[in-house]
């Protein structure tokens, strides 16, 4: 009885065959075999060879009509007095239980190329027929080696893959269902068979490993090429460095931009593997084959895969996986493309056509495209203040100001600027400048761009240039200077944040009670590293209380066990994630980066990227959505989550969580903000505490609140309104405030890298003409 069990061992039996069999009836042992086989009831037998013969006689006569009443005498003249079932040879496909009766191999590979010629001609194709290629990895590598068959661009093809067939690998690889759990080698070498059996194929089902690596390469004969379209870090460096031995040259292909890769270690076996792009690291192959965690093989594969040029999709896609997708995605339009492009330059190659190596790019989407550009978001409007606008608004204010008549000597004017720049702004944004006057210094808010949501005085800057105020009056009282600070002089001028004044004398009238943090305006800074989750003692939290409770109106409420710790940690991963999903804030975080340390200098602004404490992998998540578009496509596809782990990361090492807050949204109580954030930040550092502002959850739930939100996909505004009931949890206690300024307090390392400063004569302005 047949069982299904034993129809599955058949099948099994059969998965490890890739070769057809050749009878030639007209030899007494091949005849009885075929006979044999054929009475099977599970043997298809097809014979058309009498149309192959018209048509190789078609083609050898290319200069005569021939009538159709001509072709069965020259068909008979063609096999002299051959039977015609003895004629040529008859294969036979196990795997499919077809006997087929075709041309033999001269006459059936003159034939099927006929159509190459003159693209490809007959000394070519005989030149091509010799060449021997190796194709490591069968996703593009299928398309190429079937491609290369296609054509004839080579003889012999080795093919080595270790996977087998899945149902997910059917979105790309030409096969049917039948194959699944098959070996990819044995696929693509039964395809190549059924198109042309005489096509020489070799199978490694077991890779490229140590004890494979010399046979593919030179086991009956060395290669003349290799196409490398595996996804092994260690094996595209293991298959470079013995092409470069065996002076072999290597393509590859990424189904990506239609990107291609040549390296010609025949022309030039001295010339670095992959172009010299891995010259920085090491390649030892013991090292690379312990390379097991993303974050490892990073180092490697972006060099490799150049993060520059990918695709937007290719880069929203990168940072999905592992979250709505479990892999790169690829598609059949790419591969078959990339199949197309690296058959044809190794063709190249192989007749002398093309001797340069380097990478190359075939990107449909640039070359066929839409002729109306996307549009990229951008600031609308610049509102960089100019030195005459200064002047016509400090000459308003000083119509109104009893004067002193008083002004110190320059040397101290500028060490009280140098201090008040030392205050922490939004991206290190430094949105102030200074006019000194009449023996007045006018602070004014000088914001390098207006978003959307914002003014001029929004609260980002205003709070920065109440911290920055707050540092010079710390330093003026250092200086035995004697100050009086006078908050928005000019109600309808936005722009005038405050006017400080001069009084002269020995000493201060009124020294403040916390000036001994002056001495700490130096060591203040931004810590993002993660923290030892180490307890901080209550006395230091009251410290920092005390503080923040000296400014008007303001409070600091500090949350220091894990659950809180860990709702806020979340609620900043969110926020962190909506920022970089947002046009806007996307575009005021990137421009707020500095990639190196001459773009530091060059601007004297913005954030280092070393000063953010991201692993390499959390950097290239950065480079990854540092385009508009990339975001957008997250956006649409309401992905992302990825990118709450930054921030989640670091605040849940926290030792607590602080919120300061104000009676309400008022600008002057933004600018007393400002001041209560310095104090409790100065205090902190005093007390050796960490502090990393969280403030793009906070300026969602202002904005929020304020109904400034309108442009908001509906679903981010869902999570914002949902996010910001998290918080209220936390805060619960929290009566009436409004919340202005929230941080993390850890324990934890100083960045290495320098915080940068606009130099003085960039902030500190002196009027032209006497006012």
């Amino acid at each position: 009885m047949i069982t299904l069990k034993s129809k599955l061992h058949d099948t099994q039996t059969l998965s490890q065959v890739y070769k057809p069999e050749f009878f030639r009836i007209a030899v007494g042992k091949d005849k009885k075999k075929f006979d044999i086989l054929i009475q099977s009831p599970h043997v298809y037998v097809f014979d058309q060879l009498q149309n192959q013969l018209k048509e190789l006689i078609k083609s050898r006569n290319p200069k005569k009509k021939i009538a159709e009443g001509e072709y069965e005498a020259r068909i008979n003249e063609h096999l002299a007095g051959c039977p015609p079932e003895e004629y040529g040879v008859w294969v036979y496909y196990p795997w499919s239980g077809r006997m087929i009766h075709i041309l033999d191999q001269e006459e059936f590979i003159d034939l099927r190329t006929s159509a190459n010629r003159h693209k490809i001609t007959t000394a070519e194709r005989d030149l091509l027929g010799g060449k021997k290629v190796g194709v490591i990895g069968l996703s593009v590598g299928q398309s190429v080696s079937v491609t290369l068959a296609l054509e004839r661009g080579c003889g012999e093809l080795r093919l080595a893959d270790f996977d087998t067939l899945e149902l997910n690998n059917l979105n790309r690889i030409r096969t049917g269902v039948h194959n699944l759990g098959l070996y990819k080698a044995y696929s693509v070498a039964r395809e190549i068979a059924e198109i042309d059996p005489f096509f020489n194929v070799v199978c490694y089902t077991e890779g490229i490993q140590d004890h494979t690596i010399d046979d593919f390469f030179t086991k009956g004969g060395p290669l003349d090429a290799v196409i490398d379209e595996c996804d092994s870090v260690d094996v595209k460096i293991l298959c470079r460095l013995k092409a470069k031995e065996l002076c072999i040259p290597v393509l590859m292909e990424a189904s990506d931009r239609g990107t291609l890769d040549i390296e010609r270690f025949d022309l030039d076996p001295r010339r670095p593997i992959m172009h010299g792009w891995l010259k920085h690291l090491p390649i030892n192959l013991e090292v690379l084959k312990k390379l097991n965690t993303p974050e490892e093989k990073l180092a490697y594969i972006l060099p490799i895969s150049g993060l520059e040029t990918l695709s937007s999709r290719m880069r929203a896609s990168m940072i999905e996986i592992g979250n709505s997708i479990t892999t790169w995605p690829q598609l059949a339009t790419a591969v078959t493309l990339g199949g197309a492009i690296t058959a044809d330059t190794c063709r190249r190659i192989f007749l002398n056509q093309i001797t340069d190596s380097g990478r190359y790019f075939i990107d449909m989407e640039s070359l066929v495209r839409d002729i109306k550009p996307k549009k990229e978001y951008a600031a609308e409007e610049s509102l960089l203040l100019e030195e005459y606008e200064m002047r016509s608004i400090a000459l308003q204010a000083i119509e109104r100001l009893k004067p002193t008549g008083y002004e110190p000597e320059m040397k101290k004017i500028e060490r009280l600027i140098a201090a008040a720049t030392k205050a922490p702004s939004a991206g290190n944004s430094q949105p102030w400048k200074w006019y000194l006057a009449k023996g007045c210094l006018f602070l004014f808010s000088d914001c390098e761009m207006a978003l959307p949501f914002e003014d001029i005085n929004s609260g980002a800057s205003l709070i920065a240039n109440g911290a920055a105020l707050e540092n010079l009056e710390l330093e003026a009282n250092n200086e035995m200077i004697d100050v009086k600070v006078t908050l928005l002089p000019l109600a309808k001028e936005k722009k005038l944040v405050a006017v400080v004044q001069f009084i002269q004398g020995t000493k201060v009238s009124a020294p403040l009670p916390h000036a001994d943090l002056a001495k700490y305006i130096d060591h203040r800074v931004t810590v993002r590293a993660a923290g030892s989750k180490g307890n901080i003692s209550k006395d230091k939290f009251t410290a920092m209380r005390k503080a923040v409770a000296g400014i008007p109106g303001a409070t600091l409420a500090i949350k220091s066990n894990e659950a809180d710790i860990a709702a806020i940690a979340a609620v900043a991963g969110v926020a962190d994630r909506i920022k970089l999903l947002l046009p806007a804030s996307h575009f005021e975080f990137f421009n707020h980066i500095r990639w190196s340390n001459d773009e530091c200098m060059r601007t004297g602004d913005g954030v280092h990227i070393d000063s953010l404490s991201l692993s390499d992998a959390e950097i290239i998540a950065l480079r990854m959505v540092k385009k508009q578009e990339v975001v957008r496509l997250l956006s649409d596809w309401r992905g992302g989550q990825a990118l709450e782990y930054l921030a989640y990361s670091k605040v849940i090492t926290s030792s607590a969580i602080g919120l300061i807050t104000m009676p309400d949204y008022s600008t002057i109580n933004y600018i007393l903000a400002g001041k209560a954030v310095q104090r409790m930040w100065l205090t902190a550092t005093r007390h050796e505490i960490s502090i990393q502002p969280l403030q793009a959850a906070i300026t969602q739930f202002t904005h929020l609140d304020t109904n400034q939100l309108k442009d908001v996909p509906g679903y981010l505004k869902e999570a914002i309104e949902l996010q910001r009931k998290n918080f209220s949890a936390v805060f619960k206690d929290v009566d009436g405030g409004k919340a202005v300024f929230l941080v993390r307090m850890s324990i934890a390392e100083k960045p290495a890298a320098i915080t940068y400063r606009k130099q003085i004569e960039k902030v500190l302005f002196l009027p032209n003409i006497r006012l």
